[in-house]
């Protein structure tokens, strides 16, 4: 396995449209071991290929239990209610945002076995699920983000001396 170089906001790949995934190759496989890695080291939640200069439809998932989801050529199948939450970008490091997604999403893709299966995601996995597939479309979420916050915004946001309420 390897780290891979995360593009970042300003590179013109991550604008372009990602191509579906033909056969399930040894590299496929390597390259979703590889965006794991990646997305461990830099602590992110997911990674789509485009943020490491692979054009292909492939995004990997790791939730807040630590089951990883892999997902080859996902498309969403269903959305159902509304969030307003605060995300961020591993290609945009630094900036935080709050976008308007759906609260529930289900989603089909192909695991890598070549297996079809779908996924039911609520609340930070439906976000997750969006905003990766977002990326296969060139698609940023500070794009259609509601708000960007300001530097003093996501101190605060983040502070651990912040007060409990």
């Amino acid at each position: 396995m390897a780290i891979l170089k995360i593009l970042t906001e300003g590179d013109e790949t991550l604008r372009k449209t990602s191509r579906p995934v033909k056969d399930i190759t040894p590299r496929i496989k390597t390259l979703l071991d590889d965006m794991l890695e990646t997305m461990r080291e830099a602590d992110g939640a997911g990674i789509a290929a485009v943020q490491v200069g692979v054009l292909r439809r492939i995004v990997v998932i790791e939730t807040e239990h630590g089951d990883v989801i892999e997902l080859i050529n996902p498309k969403i199948i269903d959305r159902e209610g509304e969030q307003e939450e605060v995300e961020g970008c591993l290609s945009l490091p630094g900036k935080c945002g709050i976008t308007h997604r759906p609260m529930t999403v289900t989603v089909e893709a192909t695991d890598r076995n070549g297996k079809t299966f779908t996924r039911k995601g609520s609340g930070l996995l439906a976000r997750a699920f969006c905003h990766e597939l977002d990326h296969l479309d060139g698609i940023l979420f500070s794009d259609n983000a509601l708000h960007m916050l300001s530097e003093k915004e996501i101190d605060e946001l983040y502070s651990d001396d912040k007060p409990e309420k």
